[in-house]
């Protein structure tokens, strides 16, 4: 497999193969034409020349397969490589503004993954929560996996918030 980002990882055999194929392709249509010329021009047979007709439809339809597909890969190139440029120059900060800006942007982001997070861990508290009070005194296999849940997921969503590695109490934003 080759990267798409790094020109300097294709090699010259990689990007030279396929021009070798097509050109290998062509140069058979060549052959088959010229020799379906030559056997109808020898034999003047009208099955002769029509088989020169047909050979001479798939070259120009080879030819046109080979430079349509060539002029499509220069075309994506020169678009793959405007498209780095584009995302290189977004990634650059453009001063010490922009940097502060796309760095308060991904702190944001990273607020809400973790604020969405916290709500889906609370919301299966909540579930488990019913299940321990409609299961209490019924099922008590069904209650303990319920509780082994809450502490497994009271456990997450902790380490979601907490500062300093576990020391000292757990701090954090109370919403109402």
């Amino acid at each position: 497999m080759q990267s798409l980002g790094n020109p300097s990882a294709n090699t010259s055999a990689n990007r030279v193969m396929p021009f070798k194929a097509g050109n290998l392709g062509i140069a058979v249509m060549v052959l088959v034409f010229l020799f379906a010329v030559v056997f109808a021009a020898n034999q003047n047979d009208v099955i002769g020349w029509i088989v020169a007709i047909i050979a001479l439809g798939w070259l120009l339809l080879a030819a046109f397969v080979v430079f349509s597909v060539r002029g499509a890969t220069k075309k994506a190139k020169e678009k793959f490589a405007t498209a780095q440029a584009d995302f290189a120059a977004q990634q650059m900060p453009k001063g010490s503004a922009g940097g502060t800006a796309v760095v308060e942007e991904q702190v944001a982001k990273a607020n809400a993954v973790r604020d969405e997070k916290l709500d889906h861990s609370f919301k299966i508290v909540q579930v488990q929560a019913k299940v321990v009070r409609d299961y209490l005194g019924k099922d008590e296999g069904m209650v303990e996996r319920a509780l082994d849940t809450i502490e497994v997921t009271a456990h997450n969503g902790r380490g979601m918030i907490r500062k300093n590695d576990g020391e000292g109490p757990v701090t954090g934003t109370v919403v109402n």
